[in-house]
């Protein structure tokens, strides 16, 4: 079963990375940066979630450090999105909302499932998987002087810890590590772009 679940967790670390680069590339572009910041953001957005979360549950070192595949697909996708930017600036902005919940749901899946194989309880692994799903953005957005996405997004972090509360509720049932993520990373993405869609927020202060 663990071969099993290392196989998923690095599927889903590796095609999350890849979208997450692209973002991170395209959000370094919008700033005018130049080909070493884009690939810099590039790195920081799509491996900054895994390190930190790698970090924090004691897999050590990173993956993202210890596996050459991270890196050089980092690398890639960078670079052919500053390669063709016109392309990529000119995406739609619906399409690069569900292409970001497609990384959210695939790095809170991640999160939470290598956690679980590291041994951590339960409610600390979903918060893993919604580590994993926004740290790298955090941290973009700061290096970009921005304020953080995840804090005013419509239901960003709060889809990436659903996700990952029902990949726990699908493994608690029997279900196969690959079912469980595929449920989990199912309702993260529906619940992004359905809040991404409609506006819903989390309640906030009116001050």
């Amino acid at each position: 079963m663990k071969p099993k679940m290392e196989t998923i967790v690095l599927a889903a670390d590796l095609a999350g990375t890849f979208i997450f680069a692209i973002e991170g590339a395209v959000a370094a572009m919008h700033s005018g940066l130049d080909l070493l910041g884009v690939m810099v953001i590039a790195f920081v957005a799509s491996l900054g979630g895994g390190v930190t979360r790698d970090l924090l549950i004691g897999a050590s070192p990173p993956n993202a450090i210890r596996d050459w595949r991270y890196p050089a697909l980092t690398f890639v996708a960078g670079l052919l999105t500053f390669v063709f930017h016109f392309e990529a600036e000119g995406f739609p902005a619906f399409w690069l909302m569900v292409l970001d919940a497609a990384g959210l749901a695939l790095f809170a899946v991640a999160g939470v499932e290598k956690a679980m194989l590291f041994g951590i309880r339960p409610f600390v692994a979903a918060l893993m998987g919604a580590v994993t799903g926004v740290g790298g953005g955090v941290i973009r957005d700061v290096l970009l002087a921005r304020i953080p996405s995840v804090l005013v997004a419509d239901i960003y972090a709060t889809a990436a810890f659903f996700g990952a509360v029902v990949v726990l509720i699908g493994r608690r049932l029997g279900l196969s590590p690959a079912m469980a993520g595929v449920m989990g990373g199912g309702a993260c993405f529906v619940l992004r772009v359905v809040a991404a869609t409609h506006g819903w927020h989390l309640p906030r202060a009116r001050i």
